[in-house]
């Protein structure tokens, strides 16, 4: 289906694959480098063989894609009777991806307006589908990008891990927020702030770390409208709980997705990941 304003986004979206359809949405793939291999999130390398490689202590790293990889995604949009694109993408803060699909944007053969979210997971899912929403209901490329933006600002993620540890090895948090970590068994929940991981508030076990993830997602959901998405990594009755807990409990809630994260979060989270996204629900 041609749209006159097309969305790209990344792998890290998460997006059901029966949602970038219907919405017409495409999403660029980052890579995994499992020892020397490198795969393709989504189609190459499953976030299970992420976490079975960091339990065996097999080195794992994630990289951005190439520009060209960006551009080739710009012009089959473009091909496809485009007239705009919106490529929404993972915070700048844990990836080059901005950047790559900015050198991309500056060749492509229609007008793109490249965004950092500032989130990921379905923080960043919830951007891509206000976008697509607003360009299938004609919107113009600015109405488009205005529409993830807003939703951007109305998203918040909360989120556990069971160590810090792999978090610290790629860079995405602090050698002395990690310590907290190890600290007297203290088990942090932390939460996305301004693109960054900061640490919203430490327990001491982990069913207490999974209670109060449910509790401060309610908090946060209140009585608005909102979307919900439950993530996990090799965690799924976990996941299952929290997202039946949630069902019952938040009086608004709209769309509820539960998945398990995918191959380049799961390398910087490690198993044991729970988290949760609550996103107002934009007007109209």
């Amino acid at each position: 289906m041609s749209r006159h304003v097309a969305i790209i986004t990344d792998s890290t979206a998460y997006l059901p694959q029966q949602a970038m359809e219907r919405h017409g949405i495409t999403a660029v793939p980052l890579t995994v480098v499992l020892g020397d291999t490198a795969l393709e999130e989504g189609t190459e390398i499953s976030a299970r063989s992420v976490a079975h490689a960091l339990q065996k202590r097999r080195p794992v790293t994630t990289s951005r894609p190439a520009p060209e990889v960006f551009a080739a995604a710009y012009r089959a949009a473009a091909e496809s009777g485009a007239e705009g694109v919106v490529s929404l993408h993972l915070s700048a803060e844990f990836s080059g991806t901005y950047d790559a699909a900015l050198l991309a944007a500056r060749e492509a053969p229609v007008p793109v307006r490249v965004v950092d979210t500032g989130m990921v997971a379905m923080a960043l899912g919830f951007c891509a589908l206000a976008a697509a929403d607003t360009a299938s209901a004609g919107g113009t490329l600015d109405e488009a990008v205005a529409a993830a933006e807003k939703r951007a600002a109305g998203t918040a993620a909360f989120f556990y891990v069971d160590t810090l540890d792999y978090l610290r090895r790629g860079g995405r948090i602090g050698a002395a927020q990690a310590l907290l970590g190890s600290a007297l068994a203290v088990k942090p929940l932390l939460q996305l702030v301004d693109g960054r991981i900061d640490l919203r508030e430490k327990v001491r076990t982990a069913s207490r770390a999974v209670a109060r993830l449910e509790e401060i997602a309610l908090s946060h959901a209140g009585t608005t409208p909102v979307d919900i998405a439950v993530h996990h990594l090799a965690t799924p009755d976990r996941a299952a709980d929290l997202a039946g807990h949630l069902r019952e409990r938040v009086p608004n809630l709209g769309e509820l997705h539960v998945s398990e994260v995918g191959a380049v979060i799961g390398a910087h989270t490690g198993p044991g990941l729970l988290g949760v996204v609550v996103s107002a629900r934009l007007e109209g």
